[in-house]
């Protein structure tokens, strides 16, 4: 009955179990043997060499990314609505040393290389104006919305020609994946990302973010941000096997198609209803305050998004089962 948010479901069993499995004396900090897999795991599945830290929240993960493509007197390009602007309390500002967040507009938070440039054209050259150094989109978005790899190549591009670096917020990346039906090189790398924060507490994980560096000479000097800012755990063990465990059997898939499948019934229930197009786990429909009110009288529990809408959210070890109430409440008002 709760579709507040995936961060409030627990953790999967396999995570558990790979908690348990590290539970060993093993070399500190980042020198023990999950931790010291990571990067090759992790470029299997991109295809390509890669370097991987592991951080305990997205928040870190973004941030720490923003400072590693980003100087302090730079620029970062967003959408207006990006978690980096709107639900990160300045971490950006802070990790970066002072490098502006420049905003852009787009419909359900996603930008287009035309948005970017509406934002870079207005730069004027020199020391005056903060000159833009990277772009962050976000993938699946804070609407929901899952850019296809066509999308993020175009992006990309735009990046390149402006020698831009581009980072990608993914704390629902394996959802957009999923949903796309794409390798996840073809969202990443292929389509000229520099660096993704690939979430797993939202899809099943317990407390583990990975920050994938497609130019893996940047993971060096992002080893010293990440002491710095105090992110180093002195057990990262627990945090390496809990990434691992979800790269195993594929579990980070298994969990984002179950969510993506529960957030596709809640869309089919009540078509007419949606504010955005359901393409990953999140739902946004529109609700008068007495139907909301009715909803919550029945026990359902879910985000008031804005004036006449609301949010509901699925989560991985939320079944057909778990779903087909809400669908049929939404169906009924």
């Amino acid at each position: 009955m709760r579709f507040f948010s995936d961060n409030a479901a627990p953790a999967c069993p396999e995570v558990i179990a790979a908690l348990t499995a590290a539970n060993v004396q093993d070399t500190a900090y980042d020198g023990d043997r999950w931790s010291a897999a990571l990067d090759a795991r992790f470029s299997g599945l991109f295809g390509t060499e890669v370097a991987v830290l592991w951080v305990p929240t997205g928040t870190a993960a973004n941030c720490l990314a923003l400072a590693s493509l980003c100087p302090p007197h730079g620029g970062v390009v967003c959408h207006r609505e990006a978690h980096i602007q709107m639900d990160e309390g300045g971490a950006p500002e802070f990790y970066t040393h002072g490098a502006k967040l420049m905003l852009a507009e787009g419909p359900g938070a996603k930008l287009t290389p035309d948005a970017i440039r509406a934002v870079l054209d207005a730069v004027k050259p020199g020391v005056h104006w903060v000159q833009p150094h990277a772009i962050s989109i976000t993938n699946a978005t804070e609407y929901g919305l899952a850019y296809s790899p066509d999308e993020v190549a175009a992006i990309g591009d735009l990046a390149c020609s402006r020698n831009l670096a581009l980072h990608m917020d993914g704390a629902r990346f394996a959802n957009a994946v999923v949903h796309h039906g794409c390798d996840p090189a073809d969202l990443t790398w292929r389509a000229g990302v520099d660096a993704l924060s690939f979430g797993f507490i939202k899809n099943g994980g317990m407390g583990a973010e990975a920050l994938v560096f497609f130019r893996p000479d940047l993971a060096e000097t992002c080893k010293m941000r990440r002491k710095r800012a105090g992110h180093l755990q002195s057990k990262g063990r627990y945090l390496a096997a809990q990434l691992i465990a979800m790269l195993d059997d594929d579990v980070w898939l298994r969990n984002a198609r179950a969510a993506n499948a529960g957030a596709a019934l809640l869309g089919q229930a009540a078509p007419h209803r949606l504010v955005h197009p359901v393409e990953s786990n999140a739902v946004f429909v529109r609700l008068t305050p007495d139907e909301a009110e009715s909803l919550r009288a029945q026990g359902f529990d879910f985000y008031d998004w804005g004036p006449g809408e609301a949010r509901f959210v699925v989560a991985w070890d939320q079944d057909a089962a778990a779903v087909t109430p809400l669908a049929a409440a939404l169906a009924a008002l």
